[in-house]
């Protein structure tokens, strides 16, 4: 008996199968995307909430006010204190040491006495020259009696002119003995002289090089004392020569010209003097001239061959508007500095920096009475919100000014110079505008 015939398969559930797998994958797609959009959403809300929060939150921030005066113009220079006198006394006379009369560094007066040679031998030579004197002044006293008894007699013809003439050369003759003897005791009185060394000058002594015992001579190198004026005091030091017209120019009209002397950090002002000369000509290895400044240096804060910063103002700039340098903000346009308006926001103002002294700056955008911003900066940008906090307290900023404010009177430099040391002083030039 033949078997019953197989029914045939269709496709028909492999179709509905493989259409249930593209659902299920579309559905899921859509999920993820939903999901991403609204986490999307999510995070600008959030980041809108953070920036309206942000807008609303104001900077803190200390500010100054600009102001209205003078600024000095000032040359920089590298200079070396030099004393205006530096005595190295040496003996004049041979003989030992008895006595030293000074304690190192001591400051003296001239006059003072320092050292005491011993005096003996100069004495007894003074006491001969003396004695020589006295014989020789009593021989001519006793010529000249006889010469006039000679002249009373050749008067009366009881002796030649031939006798009265040779007491007249014989009185001569003593006359010079005498000169020559007054010569002898000037000498002997002037090495007794020099047998005590006295300071030459007011100043101070250096250390001690000789003590009591010692024997010096006459003419020798060795020096026994050295002894430097410090009060008043001098620093020498190089511009370079592109300022002598201006330098020249407040000269040839009489104006004192104003010198501060600055450690080597620039931070603590030492002294202030004046200009006193110039060089009569340019280092041509250097293109610079040395100019010399004289310090009273009351205060010994200047000391012989010390290194110092020196700042020669030339010229001063009248009715210009500073303020503190700290305010000054540069980026790839230029300088610039936040405005601080009456509705406390901030405003960047472009500026042009002129003369500066490190503190206060003139400016040139800015007009007196203006306020600005000295701090904040980190956070601080163009139409920022502002809170002014003040280390005066005040939350006005024209209530106080910020420390490195600028006041009317105020002074500043061209910047910062440069030197090299050379030939005993610093060879610099100073700062350009800014």
């Amino acid at each position: 008996m033949a078997p019953p015939p197989q029914p045939q398969r269709t496709g028909a559930p492999q179709a509905h199968r493989s259409y249930l797998w593209v659902w299920i994958v579309v559905i899921l797609v859509l999920a993820i995307g939903g999901l991403t959009y609204y986490r999307k959403q999510q995070a600008a809300a959030q980041a809108a909430k953070a920036k309206a929060a942000a807008a609303n939150r104001s900077v803190p921030i200390t500010t100054a006010t600009v102001r209205q005066g003078p600024i000095g113009v000032y040359i920089n220079a590298l200079g070396t204190v030099t004393p205006v006198y530096t005595a190295t006394i040496t003996s004049r006379v041979d003989g030992q040491i008895v006595s030293v009369n000074y304690r190192e560094g001591q400051m003296v007066r001239k006059g003072d006495v320092l050292i005491q040679v011993d005096p003996r031998p100069y004495q007894a030579a003074l006491t001969q020259a003396q004695g020589t004197l006295a014989h020789d002044e009593a021989l001519l006293s006793e010529s000249r009696i006889d010469l006039d008894r000679y002249q009373l007699a050749f008067n009366r013809n009881a002796i030649a002119k031939q006798q009265l003439d040779d007491q007249t050369q014989t009185v001569k003759q003593f006359e010079g003995s005498v000169k020559n003897d007054q010569g002898t005791v000037a000498s002997a009185t002037t090495n007794v002289d020099y047998a005590t060394i006295k300071a030459p000058i007011d100043g101070r002594v250096g250390l001690r090089l000789l003590d009591p015992g010692n024997i010096v001579t006459a003419g020798s190198t060795t020096p026994l004392v050295v002894i430097a004026q410090l009060q008043p005091i001098t620093v020498i030091f190089s511009v370079a020569e592109d300022y002598l017209p201006q330098i020249q120019k407040q000269m040839r009209v009489g104006k004192k010209m104003s010198v501060e002397a600055f450690d080597r950090a620039q931070q603590t002002k030492l002294s202030t003097g004046s200009l006193l000369t110039l060089d009569n000509q340019v280092d041509t290895s250097t293109g610079t001239v040395k100019l010399k400044a004289i310090f009273p240096n009351q205060d010994l804060t200047l000391f012989p061959n010390q290194f110092v910063n020196t700042r020669l103002l030339v010229d001063t700039e009248q009715n210009a508007s500073l303020a503190p340098t700290a305010a000054i903000q540069r980026d790839a346009q230029g300088t610039f500095v936040y405005l601080i308006k009456p509705d406390q926001t901030a405003a960047m103002q472009n500026v042009t920096v002129g003369t500066t002294d490190g503190s206060v700056a003139a400016v040139q955008g800015l007009q007196p009475g203006q306020v600005i911003a000295i701090t904040g900066f980190d956070k601080l940008q163009d139409g920022a919100k502002v809170s002014i906090s003040n280390p005066s307290g005040g939350t006005n900023a024209n209530s106080g000014a910020a420390p490195g404010a600028a006041t009317g009177s105020g002074s500043g430099s061209t910047g910062h110079g440069s030197g090299t040391p050379s030939s005993g002083s610093s060879s610099g030039s100073g700062g350009s505008h800014q």
